[in-house]
């Protein structure tokens, strides 16, 4: 038996309307930690996504996250393979995180686990975990899913999203007050994209969050022919019901998902990127 767990970046859950593919999946996850003043709360678990933005904003400071110690994915790893099952702990990029450092260092007495580095983040990771499971469903041993994971999998994976506001990103020095400001004035609001496990600004658009929202699906999805027709996420932080449907509407419009599906964002994604950020992510032939 192969068992799927990853940590709690993948976003694969919609706390706005409940639905959860973790659960849906039998997928373990383990949640980072984020700790906000001096108080520490587990990812998902003592605290939702919207909940911390509102004590950032009250707080009027960033809150910080850990990845799991060595310690900690250690004992996980004992007790998951226990009963003699393989497991396949897949985490966010190692360019984001030392998770996939810290899970390796772990799995070194542990012959059946096999460790994978998403080299992606949010629900960009959220592919490459139900890919797993699919590929466990099928009966293919932890070494064979790792394989194919890293080879057809994860190269294959398009994260993007678009930014309302950089004030989070200057908070957590990815980005310069000066260039909050520029941005700002200039109603300016950066397309972001995930290339080789880092990310990297794609685009500048300006106007509206709204109607950059829409420029933003259609660069990303006009005239392709590229597209694993399954599957699309499109995932947000606190961001107003009507827009997040407006933008599932306007990707199924385009007629290449079998599924689009709406998750929401966990908090340590939210931490960096702030209330109303959304994006589509995908799987290329």
């Amino acid at each position: 038996m192969v068992k799927v767990c990853c940590d709690s970046t993948a976003d694969l859950l919609n706390e706005v309307h409940g639905t959860n593919l973790y659960e849906q999946r039998g997928v373990t996850v383990l949640p980072l930690y984020v700790r906000i003043a001096d108080k520490e709360y587990l990812d998902g678990v003592d605290i939702t996504m919207r909940e911390l933005l509102e004590r950032c904003k009250e707080m009027n400071k960033l809150p910080q996250t850990a990845a799991p110690s060595v310690e900690r994915l250690t004992n996980l790893f004992a007790e998951m393979t226990a009963d003699g099952s393989e497991l396949v702990f897949l985490t966010i990029s190692s360019g984001f995180s030392s998770a996939y450092n810290n899970a390796c260092l772990a799995a070194e007495n542990f012959p059946n686990v096999y460790c994978v580095d998403s080299k992606n983040l949010s629900s960009g990771f959220g592919h490459v975990v139900l890919e797993a499971c699919d590929l466990a469903d099928a009966g293919m041993s932890g070494a064979e899913i790792k394989k194919v994971l890293d080879e057809d999998i994860i190269p294959k994976v398009e994260a993007s999203f678009v930014l309302d506001r950089l004030d989070f990103m200057v908070k957590g020095g990815r980005c310069s007050t000066v260039a909050a400001l520029g941005a700002n004035l200039l109603q300016l609001h950066p397309g972001i994209e995930v290339k080789d496990g880092t990310m990297r600004v794609f685009k500048k658009y300006r106007g509206s969050w709204e109607r950059c929202l829409k420029a933003y699906i259609k660069d990303k999805l006009e005239g392709r022919t590229d597209i694993r027709p399954h599957r699309a996420f499109i995932t947000y932080t606190d961001t107003p019901d009507e827009i997040v449907q407006e933008c599932v509407r306007i990707v199924k419009e385009f007629n290449y998902f079998d599924e689009v599906i709406p998750t929401t964002a966990g908090c340590t994604v939210a931490c960096h990127c702030g209330p109303r950020t959304l994006g589509v992510l995908f799987i290329r032939k």
